[in-house]
């Protein structure tokens, strides 16, 4: 197993429904103007979000950028916000319209960096010391050599505790293709954890 070499996310010792019901009844509270509900909201999701745009976006320096354009979004919309899916699921859906949105606009203009550093972005925003911190941060360095579809697909799972079904959602592509992608994922990340001298790039992204 090596989920336990994985970041904890916020409220990971919880029942993942149980805390999802709870969130998305901040954020129907939140529609009709409970202020404290707006709150607790932004502050259950925050570090979520945060990690999916780092994976997504590539670049460290946009990431709290993205994280807010989310949230103002968010809150823009949520009168429209009905509950019928996770208000987690509802989010990261923002979340990853507003990194499409930055990414078509820095098409347009040179970057100032190639380098695809979403992973730094990760760890800066995991607590210290604690306990598997040091694996954890080996883990995000092993991810970030998986094909693109493998790697979100375990980021949503893994990292963030998505069920299956909503990263499907979120990705635009059967069940099916999601735990696919997982199991690939997880599989080619062991055997990398097992064997580190022989881990390359490479190696992982032929996996």
């Amino acid at each position: 197993m090596i989920s336990p070499a994985l970041p904890a996310r916020p409220g990971a010792g919880d029942d993942t429904g149980s805390t999802d019901d709870s969130i998305t009844a901040w954020a129907l509270a939140a529609r009709g103007g409970d202020e404290d509900a707006v709150e607790r909201f932004v502050r259950a999701l925050h570090r979520d979000v945060q990690r999916y745009v780092a994976h997504l976006c590539g670049d460290p320096q946009a990431v709290d950028d993205l994280a807010q354009d989310t949230f103002l979004r968010a809150l823009g919309s949520l009168h429209r916000f009905e509950g019928r899916s996770s208000a987690r699921t509802w989010l990261l859906s923002i979340a990853r319209r507003a990194v499409a949105d930055s990414l078509r606009y820095a098409a347009a203009r040179p970057r100032l960096s190639d380098v695809p550093d979403w992973q730094l972005t990760v760890e800066l925003a995991q607590p210290r010391d604690l306990p598997g911190f040091d694996d954890g941060v080996a883990l995000l360095d092993l991810l970030a050599a998986l094909p693109d579809e493998r790697r979100e697909a375990f980021v949503l799972t893994q990292l963030l505790g998505l069920p299956y079904t909503e990263a499907a959602e979120l990705s635009a592509c059967p069940v099916g293709t999601v735990r696919s992608r997982v199991a690939r994922a997880r599989a080619t990340l062991v055997e990398q954890l097992t064997e580190p001298e022989e881990t390359t790039p490479a190696a992982l992204a032929a996996a």
